[in-house]
């Protein structure tokens, strides 16, 4: 995988235009096969914009297979913005959210909730279900919340959820189907969490770049340096913003290697041109701690 990384003409994987934003980016690694998950926003040619889960698949980070819609069109829902994909009780789980622009709005409203949709194969995704994420609180009361992100902790057999409410917020589940709220900490959007170093590190998006967290047990935090920006300076693509990592852990020679997938608005400002123009990047490290791009 090494050699397919310093193959790579640019970090700029997957390129937005004027009609197509791709934002978001949720990594699955499988037989060689990099599955990568995103929010798509497409505007239409009367102006309105829809946003949808979708996929591409590819092997060298260069060649994709063509982009594949995975939830429905309906401004209502918009989902979007995939956490991650894990594999449990035989089959694939990936949490998502709503993105509710039902009257025109330009970010998503009060309505938005986190989900969960499965797929036996990976090909065909059952209709998304909610997540109860504060226990016997009915969905209707749950308030705003977006970008949900799933870790299961195996010493204790359990779920950590994280999400964007008032911060990070964070809920625990033995069973993926019952969830006990257990507070929230200061944090962006767009949570990553990896396991390493004898505990776990957190990415987050805070106003520009990738926030790094340090936890032993998933519940108490400590910020590491700055944000992470890599090429952003040097980047028009990414210089409005760059944002929302993803980290996939693979091996190299015996060691990590981790892939932190990205997606960055530019020239513009993403207040600007939310709904155009992103596209998704990738930067690699064998440490966590010093990156590489291209």
């Amino acid at each position: 995988m090494l050699s397919v990384l310093e193959d790579l003409k640019s970090s700029h994987i997957i390129k937005g235009d004027e009609r197509h934003a791709y934002r978001d980016p949720a990594v699955l690694y499988k037989d060689g096969v990099f599955y990568i998950y995103f929010t798509l926003v497409e505007t239409e040619t009367d102006g309105t914009v829809y946003m949808y889960t979708a996929e591409t698949r590819t092997a060298d980070l260069t060649n994709f297979t063509p982009i594949k819609k995975l939830t429905v069109r309906d401004r209502r829902y918009n989902f979007s913005s995939p956490g991650n994909i894990v594999f449990h009780d035989g089959k694939y789980k990936m949490c998502l959210q709503t993105y509710c622009r039902e009257n025109g709005e330009k970010f998503g409203n009060d309505n938005s909730r986190i989900f969960i949709m499965e797929s036996a194969d990976l090909e065909s995704w059952d209709t998304p279900y909610p997540i109860l994420a504060k226990g016997d609180t009915p969905l209707s009361e749950l308030g705003r919340m977006i970008d949900p992100y799933l870790i299961y902790e195996e010493k204790a057999d359990v779920w950590h959820l994280f999400y964007k409410q008032n911060g990070v917020s964070h809920s625990t589940s033995h069973d993926l189907k019952h969830f006990n709220y257990e507070g929230f900490i200061d944090g962006g959007e767009n949570v990553s969490v990896i396991e390493a170093d004898g505990g776990y590190y957190m990415f987050h998006s805070p106003r520009n770049g990738l926030g790094v967290k340090f936890s032993t047990d998933l519940s108490n935090w400590t910020d590491i340096g700055e944000p992470l920006v890599f090429g952003q300076s040097g980047w028009p693509w990414a210089m409005g913003r760059l944002t929302a990592g993803a980290i996939v852990e693979l091996s190299e020679n015996g060691g990590p290697l981790y892939l932190m997938f990205f997606h960055g608005t530019g020239p513009e400002d993403e207040e600007v041109i939310f709904d155009t123009h992103a596209g998704i990047g990738v930067a690699w490290s064998f440490d966590l701690k010093n990156w590489i791009w291209k």
